[in-house]
């Protein structure tokens, strides 16, 4: 949508360690995919993400953090592991430096 930008939530395979050079690649890989005008706005590195019987939970928890959103989630009662968001949140405030 205009005016939006697009961030993805990363776990990285035991052994990857987050570096500059590993979020420039997935930059480039963004852009081979989708196109030369793609770049993502954030990257974020995380343990885990939210599981839910239904993903349309889980994208609008990941929206709103994104949106710098940290409280008023909505209904987090279907989440397998709510201390997740804990994490998600501590790391989305570390990259936007708060």
């Amino acid at each position: 949508i205009r005016g939006m930008g697009v961030c993805a939530f990363i776990i990285l395979k035991s052994g990857e360690t987050a570096t500059e050079s590993l979020k420039a690649e997935l930059n480039r890989h963004v852009r081979t995919e989708i196109g030369p005008i793609a770049n993502l706005d954030a990257i974020y590195i995380v343990d885990a993400l939210p599981k839910t019987r239904s993903g349309k939970i889980m994208r609008r928890i990941l929206r709103n953090l994104a949106a710098g959103q940290y409280v008023g989630l909505g209904d987090l009662s279907t989440l397998a592991d709510s201390s997740v968001i804990n994490q998600l949140v501590e790391v989305v405030k570390a990259e936007h430096g708060e």
